[in-house]
C-alpha cells in the first residue's frame, strides 16, 4: 500500500502557527478520526487565517455541518467539509479530495489575501 505523504505532512502540521510580518496569521489543526458519514476521509481539521486582533477571516473545517447547510436538515447525511470565505459565511461546501490538495487551496487562498491587503501579487 501507498503511503499518503500528504497526509503525513497535514497531521505533522497539526497545531502549527505561521505569523506574518503584518501580524496576520494563520494556523492549521488537524488529526485522525475513525471515518464517518460526516468525515469519510477520517480527518479531523480546522485551517483558519486571522486579522492582527485575532478575528477569523477565512477558514476551512469539517467541525460542524455549515449553519446554512442545518436548514432542511432531515437525517439526510451532509459531510462537515465547508469554507467560511470571510469573517461573516456561515460555510459553504468544500469538496475533499485529499489531506495535500486541501493544504494547497488553503494556502494558495491565505496568499491570495494577504497579497490583497499587502497590496503585493
Amino acid at each position: 500500500m501507498r503511503r499518503d505523504t500528504g497526509l503525513d505532512t497535514l497531521l505533522e502540521m497539526n497545531e502549527y502557527k505561521f505569523v506574518y510580518p503584518s501580524k496576520y496569521w494563520w494556523k492549521i489543526e488537524a488529526r485522525l478520526i475513525v471515518p464517518d458519514e460526516r468525515r469519510p476521509h477520517g480527518i479531523r481539521y480546522i485551517f483558519t487565517l486571522h486579522d492582527p486582533k485575532g478575528t477569523r477571516i477565512f477558514g476551512m473545517d469539517n467541525k460542524h455541518v455549515p449553519k446554512n447547510r442545518r436548514k432542511g436538515y432531515h437525517g439526510q447525511i451532509i459531510e462537515f467539509d465547508h469554507v467560511h470565505k470571510d469573517k461573516d459565511d456561515e460555510g459553504t461546501a468544500y469538496a475533499f479530495t485529499n489531506a495535500a490538495t486541501l493544504m494547497t487551496d488553503f494556502l494558495n487562498r491565505v496568499k491570495e489575501i494577504i497579497d490583497e491587503i499587502e497590496g503585493t501579487s
